[in-house]
């Protein structure tokens, strides 16, 4: 009887210890903190934008001919109304020089003719003082009238004359002008196609070609970017935007909207999506920044300081989240109400309080209400 008795006691204490051995372990899970911080509302930009300068020009002849001087380099700064280029104006200069000596020819053929047209008025005065004292004949006054008559046609003419020599004149310059390309503003030259002794033409109707000297204003610059049509209407000239560039990875600026485009962009194969252009507040005086740079903005629509806040990833479907219980050791799963959000942070209105913490990922099998869990933290202090 005595040996039942133990064998019984040792079948119980088996079961028992198989039963505590086969109960589910607690799972670590990586916790995070409910927390105070900035959350917005952003629009942000479909595709990469691009670094622009407000003016660029590509500067070409508006005539053919031989390159002759060319005093810029490429990558150097240049000023208003500076040369850049020159073509070859043996010809032009030898067509001025012809248009300014015949305005001098002209001049002197009025000059001639105005005298004469005053000495035959003159005569035609004393003659028709010697006709009041019957002292010549009638026919020989009306000669005299009409020699006078024509000799002031012939000045007057001759005024005319001039004023076409001195638009031909105007024309000659006009075009020698056209043989010297200059820099309409303050910039920097980006690129030169020509070299010395070159033969360089204007472009066809239809047919571009690269452009003689290719000059950017880099005083200047904007971000130029795609956003999707559904958030157009929300944006406005003036909205706060925050830039990065590529280029400099972890840097920020500051700037503002300065133009939306009044059309919707549509490119086969993408959604429609608007351009809009961000001027910068303060352009970072210490970086060197390169028109042609990849940009993405961040258009802030609404925005709220201290807000309580968490990662959006946290969030379930339905506005739920895992809430770790620290006296049952389990994730509970609460219902939150949410205010402001984007890809990064959500702003809690209801549900958790700054104490509260989250499960940080959903990715980890298993976890779901009441499962027994245990911080990864505690996890370690315990080993």
């Amino acid at each position: 009887m005595r040996k039942l008795l133990i064998g019984s006691s040792i079948l119980a204490c088996l079961v028992v210890l198989g039963g505590w051995l086969s109960r589910p372990q607690p799972l670590p899970v990586r916790l995070l903190g409910v927390e105070r911080g900035p959350v917005e509302t952003v629009v942000a930009n479909t595709r990469a934008g691009t670094l622009k300068s407000c003016r660029r020009s590509h500067l070409s002849f508006n005539v053919g001919g031989q390159v002759a001087e060319l005093l810029v380099s490429e990558g150097q700064r240049v000023q208003p109304d500076q040369v850049l280029m020159r073509l070859r104006q043996d010809e032009q200069q030898a067509r001025l020089q012809e248009a300014e000596a015949r305005l001098e020819a002209q001049r002197n053929t009025r000059e001639q003719r105005c005298q004469q047209a005053l000495l035959d008025r003159r005569d035609l005065d004393r003659l028709g003082q010697l006709a009041d004292r019957k002292l010549i004949a009638a026919d020989r006054l009306d000669q005299a009238a009409t020699k006078a008559n024509l000799a002031k046609l012939m000045c007057s003419a001759s005024a005319v004359l001039i004023r076409e020599a001195d638009a031909s004149l105007q024309l000659q310059r006009s075009l020698l002008e056209q043989t010297t390309l200059r820099a309409p503003f303050a910039g920097i030259v980006a690129e030169i196609n020509g070299e010395l002794g070159e033969f360089v033409t204007p472009s066809p109707p239809g047919i571009p070609t690269p452009p003689a000297v290719d000059l950017i204003d880099d005083s200047c610059l904007y971000v130029e970017a795609p956003i999707d049509e559904v958030d157009a209407a929300r944006v406005h000239p003036g909205t706060a935007v925050r830039i990065s560039l590529d280029a400099f990875r972890g840097q920020h600026f500051t700037g503002r909207v300065s133009r939306i485009a009044p059309y919707v962009r549509e490119l086969e194969k993408q959604a429609r999506t608007v351009d809009v252009e961000v001027r910068f507040d303060k352009p970072p005086a210490d970086l060197a920044l390169l028109t042609g740079y990849s940009a993405d903005v961040e258009i802030l629509l609404e925005q709220h300081a201290g807000a309580l806040r968490i990662p959006t990833e946290t969030l379930l479907e339905g506005q739920r989240v895992l809430r770790y219980d620290p006296s049952a050791r389990v994730l509970r799963e609460v219902q939150v109400q949410t205010g402001l959000s984007n890809w990064r942070w959500t702003e809690v209105l209801a549900g958790l309080d700054e104490d509260a913490r989250i499960v940080a990922s959903h990715e980890q099998e298993g976890l779901k209400d009441t499962v027994a869990v245990i911080p990864v933290d505690a996890a370690e202090t315990e080993k």
